[in-house]
């Protein structure tokens, strides 16, 4: 209760400090004294401490008219990098205002609120605060409550005032830097029998070399680069642009179930990760989600993957294309356009992958989801 009084009378007059206490009951204790004695000099000396305490209180309010407060623009970043904030402070007056405390109320997926001690900021001048605190978790935050707190000159009493600064911070999920994805590259290659084996070792046999991987079962014997393959002492194959540049691909996210929260952050990742490895790889990728359906451009695309959240109301067709289903329901991994691929993740150790007529990965939450997005799909 006494807090909730403390804090009314400083948003809204001025607060008393300790020492300011402590003089208003002295001063208390003199006029008392006074009243009881008639002694002349015990009233002046209690109406001296009451005026003192009167200017103590009304000029730290009034020391904090006048300032202006403003933001800096604020640069996206990603999770688990640093964000950098700039409060601008401006005195716009003919006099210094100094001693003053600046509190940025930060939201909570941000961090505790953020305060700096000023000493002194000139007349007609301005201050820059800038400072850093950690986006741990993705999201889109607003938040506009930065205070001004000063007990000057004397320090008797405490005042502070709220500024209203709207600010928007955008923090992207993290994207995992993948070295190769077999559930994207792929792509193309046609999961029933009627695609012949002759025409897939033609079709790997054109293009221009991205790189070497080792072998895999299945890859064309004309693939394989013996130079690199004798100094390895294992076999290696070219992986070529063309085997998958230009295929259209849409990774879609179904947030319109329900979902754990770490896992669903986990799979936010995923979407984001593929995206990327998509969009070096040359994949006509875009992105889909049950609120906002499909999109191409990154920065709509990290926009989204920024504010998505599970059980969104499903707003968004699925498009025919062949697609990457990421989702938490076994059953979902079956009911797909052809040529689309499948990411579930599952809270059960699963030893064979669910019924489907496509390729797929379990990810679990114990192994790395890095090294689980660069597995060999599989399919039961």
């Amino acid at each position: 209760m006494l807090s909730r009084i403390q804090q009314w009378l400083e948003t809204r007059a001025a607060s008393p400090a300790y020492g300011g206490l402590v003089l208003l009951l002295i001063a208390i204790a003199f006029f008392g004294a006074a009243t009881n004695t008639m002694v002349g000099w015990l009233y002046a000396l209690s109406g001296l401490i009451f005026a003192l305490l009167a200017v103590a209180a009304a000029l730290p309010p009034r020391a904090l008219k006048q300032i202006n407060v403003r933001r800096a623009p604020i640069y996206p970043v990603s999770a688990g990098e640093q964000l950098t904030l700039e409060i601008i402070l401006e005195n716009p007056t003919q006099q210094p205002k100094t001693l003053l405390q600046v509190i940025d109320q930060l939201p909570s997926g941000l961090g505790n609120p953020s305060e700096s001690a000023i000493e002194m900021i000139p007349a007609n001048d301005r201050y820059h605060w800038v400072y850093s605190t950690l986006a741990a978790k993705r999201g889109i935050y607003h938040w506009s409550q930065v205070d001004l707190r000063t007990a000057t000159p004397l320090g008797l009493f405490w005042s502070r005032r709220h500024r209203e600064v709207n600010a928007k911070a955008i923090v992207y999920p993290l994207v995992l830097p993948l070295r190769q994805c077999s559930l994207l590259d792929t792509l193309g290659e046609e999961d029933s029998d009627q695609f012949s084996q002759e025409k897939r070792f033609q079709a790997a046999t054109v293009g221009l070399t991205r790189g070497l991987r080792p072998y895999r079962r299945g890859d064309s014997p004309r693939l394989i680069h013996w130079r690199s393959s004798a100094r390895y002492g294992e076999l290696r194959v070219r992986e070529l642009e063309m085997s998958v540049g230009g295929q259209d691909v849409v990774i879609c996210l179904n947030s319109a179930i329900a979902w754990e929260e770490e896992v669903f952050e986990d799979a936010v990742i995923a979407a984001a990760s593929l995206y990327f490895y998509a969009r070096r790889s040359q994949l006509n990728v875009k992105l889909w989600t049950a609120r906002s359906g499909v999109i191409q451009s990154q920065q709509e695309v990290l926009g989204v993957l920024a504010s998505v959240q599970f059980q969104e109301s499903k707003e968004q067709a699925l498009p025919s294309l062949p697609l990457v289903w990421i989702t938490c329901e076994a059953k979902e991994v079956n009911d797909l356009p052809r040529g689309s691929r499948w990411l579930l993740f599952s809270n059960e150790e699963r030893k064979y992958p669910p019924s489907s007529l496509f390729s797929g990965l379990i990810i679990n939450p114990v192994d790395s989801l890095q090294q689980q997005l660069q597995k060999i799909p599989e399919r039961n």
